[in-house]
């Protein structure tokens, strides 16, 4: 028997309707492949650019470090073994010993500058220092240091040495710092102060990447 003519005209609408339905899908499935493939694109392009930029500051404190280590070499790594051990019952009061006298600028509590140093506990064991492979790398940045250091070097000259012997109140007191820095532990420094270099800054991390690497976290 023939089917109807209302009857066929509703079949072809459900078949067309289901046709633009599948279509659609399709469409959506293809433009979320292709928002993918262009978010990953720039985040690949943010990355690199990224790194580039990264490579490039490295080289440049890399190569202010060698320089800066040229001229400061000499003078500071005749102290680099210095470190023997000490009494920590015998450091109660902060004592500043000078090994050499500089020719600069002289410091004081709000004065901007560069240090080389060699950090030791009562053990003897270096726990920090400046110089690495036969240089001196890069100079700590002064002025936010623990509170026998900051006290410590005030009077220095520019380009002078000195050794501070800091009780552990004025150190980091009943808060373990490391392994090498237990609680309680006074420590022992020798700094050579220079001018204040000038700063490299670093590189910013584009939004694209931290927001990225904050989805990764939030999810794992």
């Amino acid at each position: 028997m023939a089917t109807p003519k209302s009857q066929r005209i509703g079949i072809w609408i459900i078949a067309i309707v289901l046709t633009i339905g599948t279509l659609g899908s399709f469409l959506v499935m293809g433009l979320s492949v292709n928002n993918q493939a262009n978010d990953q694109a720039a985040l690949q392009k943010a990355n690199t650019e990224y790194q580039a930029e990264v490579t490039k500051r490295n080289e440049k404190v890399d190569i202010q470090a060698k320089e800066l280590s040229s001229k400061y070499y000499v003078d500071f790594s005749q102290y680099a073994k210095s470190n023997t051990s000490f009494s920590a019952d015998d450091v109660k009061t902060l004592v500043k010993t000078d090994l050499k006298i500089g020719d600069g600028a002289e410091i004081k509590s709000d004065t901007d500058y560069n240090a080389y140093y060699i950090g030791w506990n009562p053990k003897g064991v270096i726990f920090d220092q400046s110089i690495a492979d036969g240089a001196l790398k890069s100079p700590l940045a002064g002025g936010n240091m623990i509170t026998g250091w900051n006290e410590g070097v005030i009077g220095m000259k520019m380009g002078g040495i000195r050794e501070l012997s800091i009780p552990s109140k004025l150190a980091y007191d009943n808060v373990a710092k490391s392994e090498d820095i237990p609680a309680n532990t006074p420590l022992k420094f020798i700094v050579m102060v220079i001018p204040k270099v000038a700063e490299i800054p670093q590189v910013t991390i584009p939004q694209i990447l931290l927001d990225y690497y904050q989805s990764q976290s939030t999810s794992s």
